[in-house]
């Protein structure tokens, strides 16, 4: 009966101990955390590992909040040019780029007849002509223009002076301003005129013997000789259009164009009565006047 006791009493000193170290444990619980620096474990409590776990959402949410809705469509560093920065004739095209597209160009030849007022004095002949300058705008273009003219002279002026032959010459260099009325069709028209500087050499000839060359034998020929000339310096203008047209080029971008056309031109030539070198006496007006008709290519 007494060891009946002990058991029962045993049995309750049993669970009321382990009752009590549950108690506390629970009231003193205690997390252990090792630290790889020490040999002895570091040790939270709970609320301490709880205030430790908030600390560290919030600072996650913060970062997640100073962070774009889309992490790609942050600014990337500018890529370096491939070029090293460009050369001279980079960026808005340069020299090179002005000259592709605001130059001009143009060169021809055609021929030269006189009006009635100066058909008394100077008759048909040929001429030549180039120029270059800018286009302004696409519709004008301002050129500097050389021409050289080579006409012939009327019988009666060459017999008053005992001459065989003559003819006169003209070059000029001037500014001309160009008005293209259609500049983006194939086929255009446009208005030319000017005016500059021009030199005229009046020359009569007599035949004389010559002798020529060639790799093989020297002969002996006639040639017309200058016994006789007289010259003059002025200013002078012109005024005149044609037609155009424009190549296409492979990709339709070519500004090549191949013109036509005829202008009134007035040489302010003073008068002249005197004798050439020794010649006879000629009389020729002041003033004159030709219609220079042109063709050639134009860029």
């Amino acid at each position: 009966m007494s060891s009946l006791r002990w058991i029962s009493l045993s049995r309750c000193a049993s669970f009321f101990g382990c009752a009590a170290i549950l108690a506390a444990g629970s009231a003193n619980a205690q997390s252990t955390v090792s630290n790889p620096q020490s040999s002895s474990p570091i040790t939270y409590s709970s609320s301490q590992w709880s205030s430790s776990s908030s600390s560290s959402s919030s600072s996650n949410q913060v970062a997640e909040a100073a962070l774009p809705g889309n992490p790609a469509a942050l600014p990337s560093a500018p890529a370096p040019s491939a070029a090293g920065g460009g050369g001279q004739y980079q960026g808005s095209g340069g020299v090179w780029g002005y000259i592709k597209h605001n130059f001009a160009f143009e060169g021809g030849g055609g021929f030269n007849a006189p009006t009635s007022a100066s058909s008394p004095y100077i008759t048909w002949g040929g001429n030549f002509t180039i120029g270059a300058g800018t286009y302004i705008t696409p519709r004008l273009a301002m050129l500097i223009e050389y021409q050289f003219i080579d006409d012939k002279l009327p019988g009666k002026v060459i017999a008053e002076t005992g001459a065989n032959g003559g003819h006169a010459h003209i070059w000029s260099f001037t500014l001309d301003p160009y008005f293209d009325i259609f500049p983006k069709s194939s086929n255009d028209l446009y208005l030319v005129g000017g005016g500059g500087f021009y030199r005229k050499v009046t020359s009569f000839t007599n035949p004389s013997l010559g002798q020529y060359c060639t790799y093989f034998y020297c002969g002996v020929t006639t040639v017309n000789q200058v016994v006789g000339h007289f010259s003059s310096n002025q200013g002078g203008f012109s005024a005149g259009g044609g037609y155009q047209h424009r190549f296409g080029g492979m990709y339709g971008e070519s500004k090549m164009k191949l013109f036509a056309e005829a202008r009134y031109l007035e040489v302010l030539t003073p008068s002249y009565t005197n004798s050439p070198n020794g010649l006879g006496i000629a009389t020729l007006p002041n003033n004159t006047s030709l219609i220079p008709v042109t063709i050639g290519i134009r860029w």
